[in-house]
């Protein structure tokens, strides 16, 4: 997207001057017309390396935009007009990048633009889900109940991504810790020994020999251990980035030995919590469906989603395609069928989620109290190694000493 100043009049004839994104001038023209601006010149700004704005990640952080979402419910409660609501929570907001987002929005809305779609327009900060549900409290009114369950839904989710993260994470410092410490003590410790025993002429048994291999593979070769690192890191961020290689990479996460449950439970907590939030504020079905297989982000779940859509369009129940799938287990499955029966499908879908999210906490502790011993086994074993390799060359030498 390009950056385009521009020079507009307002309807009154008042002139207006600004900034605005889009992928041509062309584009950014038929933009200023939809919002009522009779255009007079735009131009592509052409920033240098300096004027450039560095961004990392989205302009807003999760827990920021739950509370942004928390504190938009209680001035439109409060009764304050969508513009003022907007305008107040742009003035307060210390993130220069979500200031900007909410000043366009706020013009975008005194030019007569409903606020669902000019939302829309910054994908990078409004999810899909985000926009539907703003779309049917516009057309049913109740915007405060919509902030309040958008404030509720990514709460949940945050706290979810983060308890995956933390389990994720753990093992990772561990792995880090245990390669550290061998690698210290391969190039610092192993080779102050191994020169001493040479000098002296003794006989280095095998496990020794392999150790100090080892050593001065790391020692010596570390630039292609570090080249083969970042080309196979390369290739892997190219093959996950085909439609193959995302798959697989997500069937082998839901496949993983002790993970795999973890990001299955995951998946299917934010899954129906996303499926509830979108029924309870009257999102069609289909919408919803199709909104949650990009939310969800696994291919094996989106693409039965899919499936379910399909099915949903023939006239099947929402529960046949998922009884199919082997992501889905049957509790899932019988729930989401006797909601269908009764009419109570968005209690349904709250209760799996609930069901799952708490499933992920005890998953999480599971993983933390399974991985911090076998971590300190691998430790010790690799530590065990390098002092064997030590030591048995210093018996030897004692008992010929002897």
């Amino acid at each position: 997207m390009a950056t385009f100043a521009y020079e507009a009049r307002e309807r009154n004839g008042k002139k207006q001057k600004g900034m605005i994104e889009a992928a041509t001038q062309s584009a950014a023209i038929t933009e200023l017309k939809k919002r009522g601006l009779i255009v007079l010149r735009v131009k592509e700004e052409k920033k240098t390396v300096l004027q450039m704005e560095i961004q990392i990640g989205k302009p807003i952080k999760p827990q920021e935009f739950v509370v942004f979402l928390r504190q938009f419910a209680t001035l439109i409660r409060a009764g304050v007009g969508l513009v003022e609501a907007v305008h107040t929570l742009a003035a307060q907001t210390e993130k220069k990048q979500f200031r900007k987002v909410l000043e366009e929005i706020e013009a975008d809305i005194r030019n007569g633009i409903q606020l669902s779609e000019a939302a829309s327009r910054h994908p990078k900060v409004f999810e899909p889900l985000f926009i539907s549900m703003v779309r049917a409290g516009e057309a049913s009114g109740s915007m405060e109940i919509i902030f309040d369950r958008l404030a509720f839904f990514y709460e949940k989710s945050y706290y979810t991504k983060e308890k995956v993260k933390s389990a994720m994470a753990y093992p990772l410092i561990m792995l880090v810790l245990a390669v550290g410490v061998t690698v210290y003590l391969l190039t610092n410790v192993v080779p102050t020994f191994v020169s001493m025993f040479q000098s002296l002429n003794a006989e280095l048994p095998v496990i020794t020999k392999l150790v100090l291999n080892v050593s001065n593979s790391i020692t010596y070769s570390w630039y292609i251990y570090i080249m083969l690192m970042m080309i196979s890191w390369v290739i892997f961020r190219f093959f996950v980035t085909t439609e193959y290689g995302r798959k697989f990479l997500d069937y082998a996460k839901l496949k993983m030995p002790v993970f795999g449950r973890l990001f299955q439970k995951s998946s299917l907590a934010r899954m129906s919590r996303t499926l509830s939030t979108l029924f309870a504020s009257s999102v069609p079905i289909l919408q919803a469906l199709s909104i949650v297989e990009k939310v969800v982000d696994n291919k094996v779940i989106g693409n039965t989603l899919s499936n379910a859509r399909d099915s949903l369009r023939q006239g099947q129940p929402l529960s046949e395609p998922l009884k199919g799938s082997w992501v889905f287990p049957p509790l899932v499955t019988r729930m989401i069928s006797i909601g269908e029966e009764t009419g109570a499908l968005e209690t349904m879908l709250d209760k799996i989620a609930d069901f799952y999210e708490a499933e992920v906490d005890n998953q999480v502790d599971k993983i933390k109290a399974l991985i911090e011993p076998i971590m300190i086994v691998i430790l010790a074993v690799l530590i065990g190694i390098i002092v064997l390799a030590i030591m048995i060359p210093m018996f030897d030498m004692y008992s010929h000493i002897k």
